[in-house]
């Protein structure tokens, strides 16, 4: 969300100076709403991989300090004049984008997150010509909802349905929708789930998000594809099938099995041993951010029919459907809350790959209870010199 480079500072973040990717307590400066903007009180944010990623220099970002965070939840607290779709009090959720051009096809066909001009929530340079408001916040970096408020166009804000806890609903504003997009396109819009099976490559929290999804959509079946056998308990409890891909006589005999694998690692993996899986004609989808490339034989492509595709969020009008259809089948994510200052150690967890399956959400009022610091420690202020 838009950040005002040198104003007044009027909200705390969990943020990070360097690749180190420690968090800290910082306090940044959100804009006021412009005609169209909606301020919120943030609630709730859950913890991302992708949020790792952005501040220990996986993706090459170089915004310091920066404050990760794109499963938002909370309180609106001001409204623009034009406002219309919402009002001081609701309660409501924003993701992983805040800006795009609204004017292209793409945007047009409600396909904002392949905008050329899509603004991420943390980590974007946020364009020109946005607004008075937004003046300050032009060519700096968007900081993210591990904050305790933001202001966002109410274009990219999305209203909590009615019995959805907000303790979790900012965590399918990512994990929800990056699996439910994919999952919609082969598996919704062909039809529904009767005679279909699915895989998921990796058990954290958008495995554990596609599982349900998927199980909701009435699969056949739902497979684990596992590099070890760790979870295999976790998967058991929600019924599904498992496989170590570690093991080649498990995945030889897993071969040609199923229509539709998400692939929701964000690390170098095997991806060709994976891919063979697949029934003929099936799809082979990537959630996760790998970037390293990877290599996948024509030959077995061309002999299986096989597709490997991409994924990214997906974009607003699909997200309120994913909103409204995890409302309407009860779908909760695997979450448990944390107070803000047990952030930092879970943000090793994941970095390290010891964290457990499912999604941290932390509260974001418990900042309040830490001390603000302006630069990491150990670090020499060179104006007391």
């Amino acid at each position: 969300m838009a950040t005002i480079a040198n104003g007044t500072k009027n909200a705390r973040a969990l943020g990070a100076f360097n690749t180190k990717a420690d968090l800290y307590c910082i306090e940044i400066s959100r804009p006021d709403v412009g005609p169209t903007d909606v301020a919120i009180d943030v609630s709730y944010c859950g913890m991302c991989h992708s949020d790792c990623h952005a501040c220990n220099g996986d993706w090459g970002l170089d915004f310091w300090p920066i404050a990760p965070g794109h499963e938002i939840s909370g309180v609106v607290s001001a409204v623009g004049t034009d406002v219309k779709r919402f009002k001081v009090g609701d309660k409501v959720g924003v993701g992983c984008m805040v800006e795009s051009c609204r004017s292209c096809d793409l945007c047009k066909e409600g396909l904002e997150q392949h905008c050329p001009n899509m603004i991420q929530t943390y980590g974007s340079q946020f364009p020109a010509g946005r607004g008075e408001n937004f003046k300050g916040a032009e060519g700096h970096h968007t900081n993210g909802g591990y904050s305790t408020a933001i202001t966002v166009n109410e274009h990219f804000v999305f209203p909590i349905p009615e019995g959805m806890d907000m303790k979790y609903a900012g965590v399918l504003l990512c994990a929800g929708i990056t699996t439910f997009s994919p999952l919609n396109r082969h598996i919704l819009q062909k039809g529904g789930g009767k005679g279909k099976t699915v895989a998921i490559v990796g058990f954290g929290g958008l495995g554990q998000m596609a599982v349900k999804l998927a199980q909701a959509m009435e699969v056949d079946s739902v497979t684990i594809l596992s590099r070890s056998d760790k979870k295999r308990a976790d998967a058991d409890k929600l019924g599904c099938k498992y496989v170590v891909y570690s093991n080649e006589d498990e995945v030889k005999d897993a071969a040609r099995t199923f229509d539709v694998v998400l692939d929701t690692v964000s690390a170098p993996h095997d991806v060709a041993t994976l891919v063979s899986t697949l029934k003929v004609g099936g799809s082979y989808v990537l959630l996760g951010a790998v970037g390293k490339p990877f290599e996948v034989s024509a030959f077995s492509l061309l002999f299986n029919r096989h597709s490997i595709e991409g994924s990214l969020i997906g974009g607003v009008p699909e997200t309120q459907e994913m909103l409204d259809f995890c409302a309407k089948h009860n779908i909760v994510p695997e979450y448990r809350m944390i107070d803000a200052k047990k952030a930092n150690a879970q943000f090793q967890a994941l970095m390290d790959g010891t964290a457990k399956a499912d999604r941290c959400v932390i509260d974001m009022s418990t900042l309040k209870n830490m001390d603000v610091v302006e630069s990491p420690p150990g670090t020499v202020d060179a104006s007391a010199q």
